[in-house]
């Protein structure tokens, strides 16, 4: 592997940066590391022949060029590593959002992503395009599924901004979870079985937040009660697509300190 390294700001505003993906699709094939424009690209050797497409994320607070702690945004870009599809990440500080990305989407909402010349945005939006128009690997989950393990990010949230032990927001989380972990036993190892779906990539960015602000903000962690549960966190955290698409967790926990305190 070789490696250049040249700090140029690629647009009109410093403000933002752009960090190129070229995923392989074989992970025995060699690849170079190409950085120059705050932005790196990783090119396999069968995947040179595809465009990147442009992904607008959230950029850290904590660390500068790298990516930010939007969940949303992992969901999109682990469906993009799942389909071996290479993709450009242009990273967005939300706190003096750039008038490039206010221009293509003036909601100032991320992720948004360039498909067939048109910025789209929502991540529900993005992944189904995304199925639809690459549908190998599928990751489409079966419609009785597709609400698994739902509820438990709005609970969670609940938890989280309580201030009283006793509002039941707690055993409201754990129940959630304890209806995952049945399912778990019964359906798992993922939720559609032996392979990770659609489903699981919406799901596994929220329960790293969830995972990393409760345990900074309360020492709470998942019980041992809730073996499958655990079991299931280890394993997608673990995954490939999962560590290159994951938050830093000093971002994460900054990203939620407003709930906390405010």
């Amino acid at each position: 592997m070789s490696t250049t390294t040249v700090r140029i700001h690629p647009t009109a505003s410093a403000l933002s940066s752009t960090i190129k993906h070229h995923l392989l699709l074989r992970p025995s094939h060699r690849h170079v590391v190409f950085r120059n424009n705050n932005s790196f690209s990783r090119r396999g050797m069968v995947s040179m022949a595809a465009a990147p497409l442009p992904v607008c994320v959230k950029s850290s607070v904590t660390v500068p060029n790298k990516l930010g702690d939007c969940p949303f945004c992992q969901r999109v870009l682990l469906t993009l590593e799942e389909k071996h599809l290479p993709y450009e990440l242009k990273l967005v500080d939300f706190a003096h959002k750039p008038e490039w990305f206010l221009k293509i989407n003036p909601q100032g909402k991320v992720p948004v992503v360039k498909l067939d010349d048109k910025w789209i945005a929502d991540s529900d939006i993005i992944t189904q395009i995304l199925e639809d128009k690459y549908p190998e690997p599928p990751l489409t989950t079966p419609p009785e599924k597709a609400s698994v393990g739902s509820k438990i990010f709005s609970t969670f949230i609940g938890f989280l901004k309580s201030k009283d032990p006793k509002d039941g927001t707690e055993q409201a989380l754990i129940n959630e979870l304890s209806t995952f972990n049945d399912y778990l036993k019964d359906n798992g190892p993922f939720v559609n079985g032996e392979k990770v779906s659609s489903v699981d990539l919406s799901l596994a960015p929220k329960l790293y937040h969830m995972e990393i602000a409760l345990g900074h903000y309360k020492s709470w962690s998942v019980p041992d009660s809730l073996p499958y549960v655990k079991s299931y966190l280890k394993s997608i955290f673990s995954l490939d697509s999962f560590t290159k698409t994951s938050a830093l967790k000093e971002d994460v926990i900054a990203g939620w300190r407003p709930k906390v305190f405010g």
